[in-house]
């Protein structure tokens, strides 16, 4: 991916009177991490939800290390589409795919959203956690002159986070979550980057099928102030999310077994390449096919022909140029 998008304005913060209202938080002392006390109270009291949710992920876990890679590179998209709806960004899956594969954007505006969430896919794709540099992962800048410096900002919300190291990974990532506009990281009243970064904490203890927990925000950070009770939204909306990505790893998994029983025949490793890459990506167009396989146009454009006809992808545009394909549901 390009990483250039990290360098988006986006990532700057905003003038010191558009920062969250609250008071950055001082370096955590003894006495101060009794604001975890709370959460361990929530944590004991959600047990056994939350022991039904780890289950339900480590499930996922298991699933994702013996699925194709690019599976998760699938669900990581729809992740990133999902928080972008909790963001206020609304990008599709198929719109963000366009844009990661093509750059292909709207309006400024519309670019610069993409970008943004962009940047989401990147981060629950792999690569280096919060916990190995909040700031690199974050992609973001120190603030100009007179505002709060983002160094001290990131190592108040560190220092908290630290006396929160007993909690479940899970609990400690809503705990995070919910303590990022105290901290004055959010930008602007965006929490896109606080979802992020708690889907990438709550996968802490998974053994690497599981890059990111699947969130499901919808109402998070309004109503009750209790944390039991944001708890306990928080473990439901984790459930609805990770059976969400169960359901499309089914869909997938039909879909492959069904499409590599029809292919079987065919010659060529352009076939099973351009299944994989069907897979990976919700749209896929014949230009992007050529590249991501390595095959010729023209290979590409048969085995497109082919895969339409047999019913195994379907066309989506209508368009006698410009099209895109994606798989048929299964």
């Amino acid at each position: 991916m390009n990483e250039d998008c990290d360098d988006d304005l986006w990532f700057l913060p905003g003038p010191p009177e558009e920062e969250a209202s609250h008071a950055p938080l001082p370096r955590v002392d003894a006495s101060e991490g009794d604001q975890v006390v709370p959460w361990e109270r929530a944590q004991a009291a959600l047990a056994m939800p939350l022991a039904r949710v780890a289950a339900r992920l480590g499930a996922l876990d298991d699933r994702l290390l013996r699925a194709p890679k690019g599976w998760r590179h699938r669900l990581a998209l729809s992740a990133a589409a999902e928080l972008s709806w909790f963001a206020g960004e609304r990008v599709t899956p198929e719109r963000l795919a366009l844009w990661l594969a093509m750059r292909l954007a709207g309006a400024q505006e519309d670019a610069q959203a993409l970008a943004r969430v962009g940047w989401a896919m990147r981060r629950l794709s792999g690569g280096p956690g919060p916990e190995q540099g909040l700031q690199a992962f974050l992609g973001r800048h120190e603030p100009g002159q007179g505002a709060e410096p983002l160094g001290e900002r990131i190592e108040g919300w560190q220092s908290v986070m630290a006396q929160a190291g007993g909690l479940h990974p899970l609990v400690r990532a809503a705990f995070g979550f919910y303590l990022w506009p105290m901290a004055g990281l959010g930008h602007r009243g965006d929490r896109l980057e606080a979802a992020v970064t708690a889907a990438r904490l709550a996968a802490g203890e998974c053994r690497g099928g599981v890059i990111f927990v699947p969130l499901s925000l919808t109402g998070a950070g309004r109503g009750s102030q209790d944390p039991e009770a944001r708890l306990g939204a928080w473990i439901e909306g984790m459930q609805s999310a990770i059976l969400k990505a169960r359901r499309q790893l089914d869909q997938l998994e039909r879909w492959k077994s069904e499409a590599r029983d029809r292919t079987a025949k065919l010659s060529g490793r352009t076939p099973g390449q351009l299944l994989a890459v069907l897979a990976e990506w919700p749209l896929v167009s014949a230009p992007m096919a050529e590249h991501l396989t390595g095959a010729s146009r023209a290979a590409v454009q048969r085995n497109l022909t082919w895969l339409m006809d047999h019913g195994l992808i379907r066309e989506v545009t209508g368009q006698g140029r410009f099209r895109f394909w994606s798989i048929e549901k299964v």
